[in-house]
Order: structure tokens, then sequence, then C-alpha cells
């Protein structure tokens, strides 16, 4: 199963990433559960500066924007592969 956060305050773009995310996940038929982490201190523990950001089984794949829905899927194809 893909473990995916989605890192932002909960503002307009971090909740489409999510929404993105999900669809994404969903067409291309992966196992995922998806985490929202607002904290700040969590966030920047990352090493992200910018939000909304991605992060697939602990590795940041996306930060400050909302990728198109096959990099995502490209993405997560990568970061199963890479934990099998």
């Amino acid at each position: 199963m893909l473990h995916v956060k989605v890192l932002g305050g909960g503002c307009p773009n971090c909740k489409r990433l999510e929404a993105e995310t999900r669809a994404a996940l969903d067409e291309a038929g992966i196992a995922y559960d998806v985490q929202k982490v607002t904290e700040m201190n969590d966030i920047t523990a990352y090493g992200v500066l910018s939000t909304p950001a991605l992060v697939m089984n602990e590795k940041v794949v996306s930060a400050g924007r909302i990728p198109a829905r096959s990099k995502i899927v490209e993405w997560a194809r990568e970061r199963e592969q890479a934990n099998a």
C-alpha cells in the first residue's frame, strides 16, 4: 500500500492537491492511504518551504504546485517499485 501525505495548512490548493491525488490513484487502481499534515513544524521537517506538497512513502515528490494526474500516478508507481 502506498502511504501518501498532503502537506499544507488547508488552503484551497492543498484541498485540490488531495482531491487530484485521490482521483489519480483511484483511476490507476493503486491502493493507498492519505494523511493530511497541517502543522508547520511537521511540514518543515520534510524540508518543504512552499505548500501544497505531496509525500509518497516518506519521499517528497512535489512542492509548491499541483502536478498533473499522470505525474502523480508515475510517482506512485516509482515509489511502489522502490519499496517492493
